[in-house]
C-alpha cells in the first residue's frame, strides 16, 4: 500500500479521522484544512500521481470521485456546492505522493485558485 503517510493511514499505523471507507477507497479529514470541510479521498491501491494512472485504473478513479460526491450529498454539501482537487507533482502542489482527491466545502470557493 505504499510507504507514504496515506499508506500508513490505510494500514492503521497512524490515526486519522476516517469518514468513509469501502474495499477500494478511504476518506478522512485533512489535518491542515483549507476550508470548513476538507476531506481527502484516496484509492487504497497506491498510485503516486495522476500521471501514474493507467487505463485499467479508470474504474478505481471513478470510484474515488463517486465516494467524494456521495459524501458531499450525505453531509448536505452538494446543493450549495463543493470543490474537488487533484494535485499532480511539485508545481501542481502535490506533497504526498499517493493520489488523492481533496473535497473542499463550507465556504465560497474563489477562482482562480492560488
Amino acid at each position: 500500500m505504499g510507504d507514504t503517510i496515506f499508506g500508513k493511514i490505510i494500514r492503521r499505523e497512524i490515526p486519522a479521522d476516517i469518514v468513509f471507507e469501502n474495499d477500494e477507497v478511504l476518506g478522512f479529514r485533512d489535518l491542515n484544512p483549507q476550508a470548513p470541510v476538507h476531506v481527502l479521498f484516496i484509492p487504497k491501491k497506491p498510485l503516486p500521481t495522476l500521471n501514474d494512472a493507467q487505463p485499467a485504473d479508470a474504474g478505481l478513479l471513478g470510484k474515488v470521485l463517486i465516494a467524494a460526491a456521495d459524501y458531499a450529498k450525505q453531509e448536505g454539501l452538494a446543493e450549495q456546492g463543493y470543490r474537488t482537487v487533484i494535485n499532480c507533482n511539485e508545481h501542481g502542489g502535490q506533497t504526498v505522493y499517493h493520489l488523492h482527491v481533496h473535497l473542499l466545502a463550507g465556504r465560497r470557493m474563489n477562482w482562480p485558485p492560488g
